[in-house]
């Protein structure tokens, strides 16, 4: 018995031994847990929509956001419009400061052009002179810290309608130092961030504070229902969780609720990463190829595009919702 006892003693200490050192690898690919990385852009600076309209207190929400920035510690690519930064065609210096402020807290910025034009409606040889345009001042600003720009983010994420006008365009960029910004995590975002602005200002609105409210509350869970979506087309399209890309907007929401967003993507299981690591994974070599329509979508969906992919593959997109269209002046995404 006691022989017997000792071999049972030795079988079990050298399976423990064996567990110990043996790699640890998942009970099936299945269970694998997605590897969730994400990068965040945030597009229209020096702030959105100022060259539409002028917005009350912009010095303060200004900080208000880089305060958000901070709280969240993330890495950011922001996307500047130089025509924002002037008004009747001359610079006004607090908005040239705002820029220096990204840059000096040690967030990227990119070419954005200058006006925000559209690529589908003035053409390439106009498109391509508004991104020169649109480095006049950002160039020598980055370039007092010794840096040039490197990002281009396609305003509308309008990237071209055929494969010769994005062809020349990639050509164009490339020769001007300048990589192409993709986006995999589209969204309403804006729509939100009209509505907030909307009522902000006053406009129809009964009760301002519980409106606003009502909108913080409803921003946050949309954009993370957002993300599950493309993480769940990431891995129906290419069988694993791609590195996304965030696009967003420098606007009075996210000064009051970006913290909240990236806290809640982390509770989600997802890593910051920067635009340069998350454009890492080869499936970014298919570039924006498969969509010649007029709109901007996904590049996730671009890809399924190009597939071929049946209409139910895009099924199950979350929208926002009408009262928020509603409030924010517009009748679609």
């Amino acid at each position: 018995m006691r022989v017997f006892r000792l071999c049972c003693s030795l079988l079990l200490l050298w399976s423990c031994m064996a567990q110990a050192t043996a790699p640890a690898t998942p009970a099936s690919a299945g269970e694998t847990a997605p590897q969730r990385r994400i990068a965040v852009t945030i597009d229209d600076l020096p702030w959105q929509r100022l060259d539409e309209k002028a917005v009350a207190g912009l010095s303060d929400w200004h900080a208000r956001l880089m305060a958000q920035l901070r709280r969240a510690d993330v890495p950011v690519v922001g996307f500047v419009n130089e025509g924002k930064l002037e008004v009747d065609g001359a610079v006004q210096p607090e908005r040239l400061r705002m820029l220096r402020d990204w840059r000096d807290a040690g967030y990227e910025l990119g070419n954005h052009t200058y006006d925000h034009v559209d690529l589908h409606a003035v053409g390439l040889p106009a498109f391509e002179a508004e991104i020169l345009k649109g480095e006049r001042l950002l160039r020598p600003l980055l370039a007092e810290r010794g840096a040039t720009p490197r990002w281009f983010r396609h305003p509308y994420l309008r990237a071209g309608r055929t494969p010769e006008d994005r062809a020349a365009l990639s050509a164009f960029l490339d020769a001007h130092g300048y990589r192409i910004a993709p986006v995999t995590v589209d969204n309403g975002e804006w729509v939100w961030a009209f509505a907030y602005a909307n009522v902000l200002a006053g406009t129809a609105v009964v009760d301002r504070e519980a409106t606003l409210e009502r909108l913080r509350k409803g921003y946050v869970p949309y954009m993370l229902n957002k993300l599950d979506y493309y993480e769940r087309q990431s891995q129906a399209l290419l069988g694993y969780a791609l590195p996304q890309v965030w696009l967003m907007h420098a606007n009075e929401l996210n000064a009051v609720a970006f913290a909240d967003l990236v806290d809640g993507a982390r509770r989600r299981g997802y890593r910051f990463v920067t635009l340069e690591e998350a454009l890492r994974d080869p499936a970014y070599a298919r570039g924006e190829t498969g969509y010649d329509g007029r709109f901007g979508p996904s590049w996730l969906h671009r890809w399924a595009m190009a597939e071929k992919k049946p209409k139910a593959f895009y099924t199950g997109e979350p929208a926002v919702p009408k009262w928020v269209m509603e409030l924010a002046g517009v009748d679609g995404e």
